[in-house]
C-alpha cells in the first residue's frame, strides 16, 4: 500500500513548521507541499520571517497560499467543541481577543511603530478564510491524488487546522481525491476524536519518522526566527496514517486506531499560537486507547 499511498502526493499544513511536525515520516517523500498562513497581526514580521524559511526547505515543491491568520487559536470551547461548516464556532475568547486587537489597533495609530492589527473582525476573518482557502486550493487538486492534512480535531486542537480539514474534506466530495490524516491528538482533543470512532476497524499505514530530516527542518525555523513549537519535542519513533473519514460516527463499541498522544499547556490569554511545554509522548495501542477512552 505505501508505493500508491505517496504517488501524486500533497500534504496541506496550515502554519509554517505543520508539514515538519504531523508529517514527519512523508514530509520528504510527498511530490509537494502546501502551507496556507503566512502573515498574522500578532506577531509583526512573522510573515517575512517564513517566507525565508519556507525558502529553505528541503523539500519538493513547497508553496504557501499567503493567507493571513485570523488568530483563533484557543478561541473555541474544547470542553463542548462545536463544529461549522467553515471550521469552529468560536466563543467568548474570540471577543475578548478583538476587544484587545482593537485596543492595540488604536494605539498603533498614535505610537510610532506600534503593531497595528487587521482591521478585520477575528470570526469574520475566519470565516472568509475558508472560502479564501478553499478558491486557493481548488486549482492544485485533481481526482487520484493523495492529500494528507490535518486531522478532524486538529491535533492539540487549532482552529485553523480544523478550518483546514473542513476546506479540504468539501473538496474533496467536489473533486474525488483521496483525503489522509495522520494520528496525532491530545487529552484536550480526545473527546472531539472519539466522535470519529468508527463501527468497523479501519486499515492505516504505518511510517517509521525521519527524525533526521525533522531535525534539520526544525534548525532552518529556528534560525529564521519563526519556529512555533517546543525546542524540547521529541519526535515519535513512527507516525499512522489513514483515509479521513467522511462523517462523525462514534458511539459504543466503536474503533480506536493507534494514536501518537501527547500533552501540551492550553493556550495562554494572548491568543498567540504558543509551543509545548515539556511535552510529553505516547504512542497508544488500539487496545490501551480504548482502554483510555473507556476511562473518561
Amino acid at each position: 500500500m505505501s508505493p500508491s499511498f505517496l504517488e501524486n502526493s500533497m500534504i496541506v499544513g496550515a502554519h509554517p513548521d505543520d508539514e515538519l511536525l504531523w508529517f514527519t515520516a512523508i514530509a520528504g517523500k510527498v511530490d509537494q507541499v502546501v502551507i496556507v498562513y503566512r502573515d498574522y497581526w500578532a506577531q509583526p514580521g512573522i510573515g517575512e520571517r517564513r517566507a525565508r524559511a519556507i525558502a529553505r526547505l528541503p523539500l519538493n515543491n513547497v508553496t504557501c497560499l499567503d493567507i493571513a491568520e485570523a488568530g483563533t487559536y484557543g478561541c473555541a470551547d474544547w470542553s463542548d467543541p462545536v463544529l461549522t461548516d467553515y471550521g469552529m464556532e468560536l466563543g467568548k475568547e474570540e471577543t475578548r481577543r478583538e476587544f484587545a486587537r482593537q485596543v492595540k489597533r488604536s494605539v498603533g495609530k498614535v505610537v510610532p511603530f506600534a503593531p497595528v492589527a487587521s482591521p478585520e473582525r477575528i470570526d469574520r476573518q475566519y470565516r472568509a478564510n475558508f472560502e479564501r482557502i478553499r478558491a486557493a486550493l481548488r486549482p492544485r487538486l485533481s481526482p487520484g491524488m493523495n492529500v494528507f492534512t490535518h486531522n478532524p480535531w486538529g491535533e492539540y486542537g487549532h482552529e485553523d487546522h480544523i478550518q483546514v480539514f473542513r476546506v479540504l474534506e468539501s473538496l474533496r466530495e467536489e473533486i474525488g481525491f483521496r483525503l489522509w490524516m495522520s494520528n496525532y491528538c491530545t487529552e484536550r482533543t480526545l473527546p472531539l476524536a472519539t466522535r470519529y470512532f468508527q463501527k468497523s476497524p479501519v486499515p492505516y499505514v504505518r511510517l517509521p519518522a525521519d527524525r533526521a530530516l525533522a531535525e534539520r527542518i526544525a534548525g532552518i525555523y529556528r534560525e529564521e526566527g519563526c519556529w512555533t513549537w517546543a525546542d524540547d519535542w521529541s519526535w515519535f519513533a513512527e507516525e499512522c496514517y489513514l483515509e479521513a473519514p467522511r462523517a462523525e460516527a462514534g458511539g459504543a463499541h466503536h474503533h480506536l486506531f493507534p494514536f501518537n498522544l501527547f500533552s501540551i499547556e492550553p493556550p495562554k490569554r494572548q491568543g498567540f499560537r504558543i509551543p509545548v511545554k515539556a511535552a510529553s509522548a505516547l504512542l497508544l495501542s488500539a487496545v490501551a486507547g480504548a482502554a483510555l477512552v473507556e476511562s473518561l
